[in-house]
């Protein structure tokens, strides 16, 4: 039904939460409310960017991924290890060329080196 809607990391919340409740919180019920709840919250979104709802980056302010120094890299970094979407952020950002911050887990300088490396690669091919 709408479950599908939900990511993993939403659906796992969700089960994790309903697991959870106390025994005034009630049983089964307690459980649908907080399914039709979570879809209620979120409504689907098919476009090409939907990926990034999913983000850790989502809970922060943009100007953390956008450092001028490398301390700041380290911490933007620090909160893309465990990001669910990192991988196809990353891709996005090569992909469409973004020159600036911290996408996927990688610095410009990584990225360029990244790309580098990729057109190198399909030279040799």
């Amino acid at each position: 039904m709408f479950v599908r809607e939900l990511s993993a990391m939403d659906q796992r919340q969700t089960l994790i939460r309903a697991n959870q409740r106390t025994p005034r919180e009630g049983g089964a019920m307690f459980r649908k409310s907080l399914e039709v709840t979570a879809v209620a919250d979120r409504p689907f979104d098919d476009s090409p960017t939907a990926w990034m709802a999913d983000g850790n980056c989502r809970n922060y302010a943009p100007a953390v991924f956008f450092p001028s120094d490398g301390v700041g890299v380290d911490r933007a970094r620090a909160i893309c290890k465990g990001c669910p979407v990192a991988g196809t952020c990353l891709e996005y950002a090569l992909e469409h060329r973004i020159e600036h911050g911290v996408w996927g887990g990688c610095s410009e300088r990584e990225r360029r080196r990244i790309l580098k490396r990729r057109k190198s690669e399909a030279e040799v091919r």
